[in-house]
């Protein structure tokens, strides 16, 4: 009996990106993660679909289309590649036409749960037929989400496709999967970016549904095994809080952050790269989308803050 070659529900491939890890790689981007941060500025990307279909009669374009009953043929629209539904639905799915879509995202505006019916489920040969036309003109791979570790058995099936092709292969994590559960997958993974949202366990729960416990043994493991090709941390204004003033997100303390990366991974300082990404409101829902921008001053501040603590190669962004 023949395997099932595992698969990934794709939210998109971005043929050529240069800001996606070193040079100029193909990105992979998954849908479906495991934490919801207050800021995530690609919440769409968060839930799977559902099937419930409601999107299916306000596509302006007629896009999509529903196939019901775990059929063959969708209601309105022959089956197409793809398609997204929830493990809790294994009934109803919803189609989605790439060639009739318009790209105004109403669908993800009447969803329920914001999640983009706008995807594909592809195995790893799938990808790799895609990533194989950007051959002459990438260096490497990145695979990102939501959160691609949710798929260790593709990742594992299409870097070993891309590393025999002399690809490099990066992951672009939030780090709340155990990485060392997995030796298969890092065997075959050159370099991971990873997100360090919080240091505090309270605060980095109610950021973002997670367990930073984990987010901190990654750390670790990845750079004592050189697989840590950067650790970014997203700097908010001191000033934040949701709508609701009874549900305030505490505010996160930079230094201990700074200070808590360094302290577990000091002997690594020199072999990785911190970035600190100011945030931007672009495309955030969650509850700090009033959060604001902190200063040029304050990114430099906790630049100068990173150099104090050991920290060598810095990138403000």
């Amino acid at each position: 009996m023949s395997m099932v070659p595992p698969e990934a529900v794709i939210n998109k491939i971005i043929p050529l990106s240069v800001v996606d890890g070193p040079g100029c790689r193909t990105s992979v981007f998954v849908q479906g993660c495991n934490i919801a941060c207050a800021y995530c500025h690609n919440p769409e990307t968060q839930q799977l679909c559902s099937g419930c279909g409601l999107c299916v009669s306000q596509c302006p374009a007629g896009a999509l289309s529903i196939q019901v009953n775990g059929g063959d043929e969708p209601e309105g629209g022959e089956a197409r590649n793809g398609g997204a539904v929830s493990k809790e639905n294994k009934q109803d799915r919803v189609i989605w036409d790439e060639s009739l879509c318009v790209q105004c995202d109403t669908c993800i505006r009447v969803c329920p749960s914001h999640a983009s019916p706008k995807v594909r489920r592809m195995s790893a040969d799938d990808v790799w037929k895609e990533i194989e036309k950007n051959m002459p003109f990438i260096q490497g791979i990145t695979v990102s989400g939501g959160e691609c570790t949710l798929y260790p058995e593709f990742l594992t099936e299409l870097f070993r496709r891309a590393g025999k092709a002399g690809l490099t292969c990066f992951l672009d994590s939030n780090g709340c999967v155990d990485l060392s559960q997995y030796p298969q997958l890092m065997q075959v993974t050159d370099q991971v970016m990873l997100d360090v949202k919080a240091w505090d366990h309270k605060v980095f729960g109610r950021l973002t549904g997670g367990d930073v416990s984990i987010v901190k043994k990654n750390l670790k493991y990845l750079a004592e095994h050189g697989k840590l090709f950067e650790v970014r941390l997203v700097c908010l204004d001191s000033e934040h809080e949701g709508e609701n003033r009874q549900e305030r997100v505490p505010e996160v303390d930079m230094e201990a952050v700074i200070a808590g990366v360094s302290r577990e991974a000091a002997p690594y300082l020199k072999e990785f790269r911190l970035k600190l990404i100011t945030f931007r409101q672009y495309g955030v829902t969650g509850s700090l989308k009033e959060a604001k921008s902190p200063s040029r001053e304050r990114m430099e501040a906790l630049k100068n803050l990173a150099v104090r603590y050991g920290f060598q190669d810095i990138q403000i962004v």
